[in-house]
């Protein structure tokens, strides 16, 4: 399934999950981001929302769908969805059947792993395991994610058959927004996805440029820069739990920004 423009995130929103799943597909999203990450997702109450908005229209096969293994470091291991003396391989295999049980699925659009595994011989232990998923028709493609560094994702690349089709990670100005990253990722072939797009660059939605995109185009400053990012091929997650925000950011496609005003932004990235 191509991957969506906007991916809808589920990251802290506690109980309120199944409500704000059902109202991002009922205003449009066609994708989900969540995990097998209790210390930071309600997975079995994103299934819920899943099924609210099915039940009210949304079509289940046009629903991009994406969850994540954490390894134990990422976990609160007094709450994981295995157990700690488990090998690697039945964590995985153990949160895998979790999350198709919490999202009521057999199949999973694109299955990530939450961030890399060291040293590298266990990373490709974890991946071996994530590929079988793929082999068995129950994943579609697998992803990488808070990996920010180039040589890591290339051993990784490099010494896997099924190829890693994602990389989502943090875009902020700490890493230099992963300009190496995106450019290796974007000659592969390789979708770059973002998370904090918005948290992490107050500072680009207060600029004057984006304030002047955003007057002329009559659309919010956070849209203009989801779409400077979608021009970039960058394909943001968007965790807003308004219902109007929900509504304006899918807006996305109906402008598109010059590319002398994509070269603006650009500046406020270096």
């Amino acid at each position: 399934m191509k991957v969506p423009n906007m991916i809808y995130g589920t990251a802290w929103k506690k109980e309120k999950t199944a409500l704000f799943v059902e109202q991002a597909l009922l205003s449009g999203f066609k994708g989900i981001d969540t995990a097998c990450q209790p210390k930071h997702y309600q997975e079995n109450l994103v299934g819920q929302g899943l099924l609210k908005a099915f039940e009210k229209g949304v079509k289940k096969e046009e629903i991009y769908l994406q969850t994540k293994f954490t390894p134990i470091d990422g976990q609160d291991r007094n709450n994981m969805p295995y157990l700690l003396n488990d090998s690697l391989e039945v964590q995985i295999e153990k949160s895998f059947e979790i999350s198709k049980k919490n999202l009521k699925t057999d199949f999973i659009d694109s299955y990530i792993l939450h961030s890399p595994i060291f040293p590298g011989s266990k990373l490709l232990k974890a991946w071996e395991v994530m590929s079988s998923f793929c082999e068995n028709t129950e994943v579609g493609q697998l992803g990488i994610s808070n990996c920010y560094d180039l040589d890591v994702l290339k051993y990784l690349y490099e010494k896997v058959e099924i190829k890693p089709s994602i990389l989502q990670n943090r875009f902020f100005a700490q890493t230099s927004y992963d300009k190496q990253l995106r450019q290796w990722c974007t000659e592969r072939g390789i979708i770059y996805e973002s998370f904090w797009s918005l948290t992490a660059n107050p500072h680009i939605l207060a600029s004057t440029v984006v304030n002047k995109l955003s007057l002329k185009y009559k659309r919010s400053e956070a849209l203009i820069f989801y779409k400077y990012l979608n021009q970039r091929k960058i394909i943001p997650l968007n965790g807003t739990t308004s219902l109007e925000h929900m509504k304006d950011d899918l807006k996305i496609a109906e402008f598109s920004l010059e590319d002398n005003e994509l070269e603006k932004i650009d500046k406020l990235l270096e």
